[in-house]
């Protein structure tokens, strides 16, 4: 079934919307997946507030034009699920984990701050860990030299309090 152009113009105006908040963009080819593998991929992308979208190539071309996603529009050939997020690394990594599990999804590219992205740097992308990970490997390196210095006093305190007790 195809389109009017009231509702074309209206998946256009709604992508646009899209790629404005987007900070990243991963295209892969969905040909031979299942109905239920494409809905388990969905979920998990929702899970991790990544919007997957299947779009006629052409509206999708439309709408990243004159965005910073401009830059992967020679990649829009064939059967392709779009996967925008806010998030600097959560489409990329929805995409690379679950094409680890499906061999039928394939990584085509992906835009990143206005640069494209081939399919390795989108797994590249994809290795990178999460926000909340990285804080707290930060928190952890920040807790370290604290943590050993109350250790040492803790330690030259007990060596006190035995050598008075003797």
């Amino acid at each position: 079934m195809s389109l009017n152009r009231s509702e074309k113009e209206a998946v256009v105006a709604e992508v646009t919307d899209l790629v404005a908040k987007s900070q990243t963009l991963v295209v892969a080819e969905y040909r031979g997946i299942t109905v239920a593998d494409l809905t388990r991929l969905r979920v998990k992308a929702r899970e991790q507030n990544v919007t997957l979208s299947v779009l006629k190539n052409t509206l999708a071309r439309r709408a990243v034009a004159g965005s910073a996603f401009e830059v992967v529009s020679d990649q829009l050939t064939g059967p392709l699920i779009y996967s925008f997020s806010e998030d600097a690394i959560a489409a990329a990594k929805v995409v690379a984990e679950f094409a680890k599990t499906n061999d039928k999804l394939v990584i085509r590219g992906g835009a990143y701050e206005g640069k494209a992205l081939d399919a390795d740097a989108v797994k590249q992308l994809a290795s990178i860990p999460s926000k909340e990970v990285l804080l707290a490997q930060l928190l952890g390196l920040m807790q370290s030299p604290i943590s050993r210095t109350a250790r040492v006093l803790a330690a030259l305190a007990e060596q006190k309090g035995e050598a008075q007790a003797a």
